[in-house]
């Protein structure tokens, strides 16, 4: 009998990456495993889930929280009330959970009380910042769960620290979990959709743009968008970094981001901005117009943690918007640099980056068959 997975999305990078182990079960395992999606609804715009659901060719989910926004705990609470009475009905063999959002952790904490095995895709990624609401979900999940697949080996070492063992169990567990340095989903994803995104996006035709004569940006975190100091920090950086480097800079924005620039901006910020015809300020993309915009771009100044390892997929150079990255293979080996929301660190990171020629790209993610090898221990393991 095939196993039941409840695999658990809720924000926009989470049903991109559960695009992949859904294809690899459509694909190798429709015999030993069957798949459910439970979307929470923590993503709620349109433009952020549904239009990525068609555009992947994702199942509709059987499930839909529809949770929108909220305050972590408005959001976390109505997360797993719904989520018991779907586990409860359903009677899963094991929740998959991806990440580091309110929807992984509620996720976890409910299959965890009902005392089922938990499967945890990026797991021990750690930027040792326990400000940040994503460092306590990582570190709570890993501990909650059963088999633990890690992208990375400074994940497996990061897990090691915190007295995890390495060695196999036979049936993995929470008191004895498996832990599994897999290569990363994302970069299943990249190689899987770059050939489609040559064929159906047209973005860059759209947005009269050329190869390698631009700039990606992308900014949501909370931590820079709820501050009006950061955003003006960044927005005074990129308005710069336009000025003197002559490159257009495209900036696919949140509407929550987008509707609060008036609010967090300076009137003259604001104006320098709007006026400029080379800060385009557009509306979120789907993953084929993404995946064009960063295999194409010179360069991208980003907070988002998918897009700091996809800039190293399409060996392109990153400026990081965040304090720390848990993605520390990027820095260490010299393909991205740590600017905060600092205006000065983030216009020399980008001279540093943008005059910069002897990049090297070691397989740290692996070889694009994550997906395939996650979906063989799940069946194995538990």
């Amino acid at each position: 009998m095939a196993k039941k997975i409840i695999s658990i999305i809720g924000a926009r990078p989470q049903i991109i990456k559960s695009s992949a182990i859904s294809r690899m079960i459509e694909k190798r395992f429709a015999n030993e495993l069957e798949e459910i999606l439970v979307h929470t609804g923590q993503h709620y715009d349109e433009n952020l889930s549904k239009v990525f659901f068609e555009e992947l060719r994702i199942a509709t989910p059987k499930y839909n929280l529809e949770v929108g926004s909220g305050s972590h705990a408005f959001q976390t609470a109505k997360m797993i009330e719904g989520l018991e009475e779907i586990y409860l009905a359903e009677k899963p063999d094991l929740v998959l959970i991806y990440g580091d959002t309110n929807s992984t952790l509620a996720g976890a904490l409910v299959a965890s009380k009902l005392q089922i095995p938990i499967v945890h895709v990026e797991a021990g990624l750690r930027s040792f910042n326990k400000k940040m609401p994503e460092e306590i979900n990582r570190i709570a999940c890993d501990h909650m769960s059963s088999i633990l697949f890690s992208p990375t080996e400074s994940g497996i070492e990061n897990l090691r620290r915190e007295g995890f063992l390495i060695e196999h169990q036979k049936i993995a567990s929470a008191d004895k979990p498996n832990i599994y340095h897999c290569g990363d989903i994302m970069m299943d994803n990249s190689l899987h959709f770059s050939k489609l995104s040559n064929e159906k996006s047209s973005i860059l035709k759209d947005l009269n743009l050329l190869k390698n004569d631009f700039i990606l940006s992308t900014i949501h975190r909370d931590a820079n968008t709820g501050s009006s100091e950061n955003l003006r920090a960044i927005f005074t950086a990129l308005a710069e970094i336009s000025e003197i480097s002559g490159l257009k800079i495209v900036l696919p924005l949140h509407p929550r981001t987008s509707s609060i620039l008036n609010e967090k901006l300076s009137p003259e910020l604001l104006k320098c901005i709007n006026d400029s015809e080379d800060i385009l300020i557009i509306e979120p993309l789907g993953f084929l117009d993404i995946i064009s915009l960063e295999k194409n771009a010179k360069l991208i100044i980003t907070d988002s943690g998918g897009l700091q390892k996809e800039s190293f997929f399409f060996q392109k150079p990153c400026v990081i918007l965040r304090p720390q990255t848990e993605w520390i293979e990027i820095v260490e080996n010299g393909n991205a640099l740590i600017a905060d929301a600092n205006k000065d660190k983030i216009v020399e990171a980008f001279n540093t980056l943008i005059s910069k020629s002897d990049f090297t790209f070691p397989p740290f993610y692996g070889d694009g068959n994550a997906a395939a090898f996650i979906c063989q221990k799940i069946i194995q393991d538990l």
